[in-house]
């Protein structure tokens, strides 16, 4: 179980529901019954200030609590790790349902609908902090062999698709270069920094689990790090799918980014 907003949701959700509910089934009557005992109409017998309250708070808080857990849920970039697909200051929508129904709170997998693809953005749980929410593209699917040698990424022996592509000129990092990267059906860019240290890797993605790593290659935490590691199917939150909002101070907003799709 983990102590977040949705823990939050539900719990609000619980109480005004069950306040709501109490008063209807077992007090209202009787304080009705009791007004008109003392000559009092039925809008003179007020409901308390907590159950009015709750009654209005109520369906509020339930329908954000199902779309936040089954449809889509907001989220903020706060590095530059996916880089350039995504940007430091990004608000992004990611969908829920993609790869199954969860419980909230208990994270406990009722509907299973599809499999994460290689090359998809997701949201996921940090296994060794499951409070903490990364996001990163998947490259190893269960049973991958990968090997990360010389900015190359190899998956069970093959060679990613790779082509550099210049210099990058966007925001942050300019001068980094700039590479076209094709995994599984996604093509898509990736950064690489020469004068930084590039992470090696090579080992075989356990069963049930998944590799990911960031588009800023040389500037990623990711699967490639113990503190990351492989990421337990249970801990995927869902997929990145759209950026709705880019502020970052002081060059907020980014009115190019308002829509764009990720990818």
């Amino acid at each position: 179980m983990i102590f977040d907003f949705s823990f939050l949701l539900v719990a609000a959700t619980l109480v005004s529901g069950i306040i709501w509910g109490m008063d209807s089934w077992l007090f209202k009557a009787r304080r009705l019954q009791s007004a008109a005992a003392r000559g009092a109409s039925a809008e003179e017998a007020r409901d308390p200030v907590i159950v009015e309250y709750a009654r209005s708070f109520f369906p509020v808080i339930l329908i954000v609590l199902l779309i936040r857990s089954f449809l889509f849920e907001p989220f903020r970039i706060p590095s530059d790790s996916m880089m350039p697909t995504l940007l430091d200051g990004d608000f992004i929508f990611v969908n829920k349902y993609s790869y199954g129904l969860r419980l909230p709170v208990l994270n406990t997998k009722v509907v299973s609908i599809g499999d994460p693809q290689r090359g998809d953005v997701i949201v996921f749980r940090l296994p060794s902090d499951p409070a903490t929410n990364y996001i990163k593209r998947l490259v190893g699917l269960p049973g991958d062999h990968v090997v990360v040698r010389d900015r190359q990424v190899f998956i069970n022996g093959e060679a990613v698709r790779l082509e550099l592509d210049g210099v990058y000129q966007g925001h942050g990092h300019t001068g980094a270069r700039i590479g076209v990267e094709k995994l599984g059906q996604a093509t898509h860019e990736v950064l690489y920094i020469p004068e930084r240290y590039a992470r090696e890797y090579d080992d075989v993605v356990p069963a049930g689990h998944y590799f990911f790593m960031g588009d800023n290659r040389d500037n990623s935490r990711d699967s490639r790090y113990p503190e990351v590691g492989f990421v337990p199917e249970g801990n995927l939150v869902g997929k990145a799918v759209r950026i709705w909002l880019n502020w970052k101070l002081p060059s907020a907003p980014l009115w190019g980014r308002i829509g764009m799709p990720i990818g």
